[in-house]
């Protein structure tokens, strides 16, 4: 069976999780999840998601890859990784976005199993909530999925 969840590790902006949670409902996902950075309010969602699927919070990169959930591979998202275009979604994923600021940072890519980047015609950065939905929408209309064979 397949599943994914999406996450952000040290959100700035409360709004972008609000939506990224609503799309991740529309989308199919299992849950979202932060890192660093609890989200306290819901400001930008207007489909109850919060009723829909979970949100948990990790205080560490520690803490989340102690309790992310086994055998899904974990796929950042980042300036630079293998085009979305291009890029064959795990049949069970977990994509860890990173902070509006600063990416996700060395320390954190070295955990991931695998790196993707979404293309552009200008700047290489999207805000947070709009590349989350970009790259759940490929995994769920773009690319068939990469099953384990």
């Amino acid at each position: 069976m397949s599943y994914f969840e999406i996450g952000v590790f040290f959100p700035r902006r409360a709004e972008n999780i609000g939506s990224l949670w609503r799309s991740a409902y529309q989308l199919g996902a299992a849950g979202i999840f932060t890192i660093g950075r609890p989200y306290r309010r819901q400001s930008a969602d207007t489909a109850s998601a919060p009723y829909e699927i979970p949100l948990r919070h990790y205080e560490t990169v520690e803490d989340f890859l102690k309790n992310r959930p086994v055998g899904a591979a974990l796929v950042g998202v980042e300036i630079g990784g293998v085009p979305l275009a291009r890029f064959r979604h795990p049949q069970r994923a977990i994509y860890l976005l990173g902070s509006e600021d600063s990416g996700l940072g060395k320390k954190v890519l070295e955990h991931c199993n695998a790196v993707l980047g979404i293309e552009s015609l200008r700047s290489a950065s999207y805000n947070l909530a709009v590349a989350g939905a970009l790259v759940m929408y490929h995994r769920a209309y773009g690319a068939p999925l990469l099953f384990p064979g």
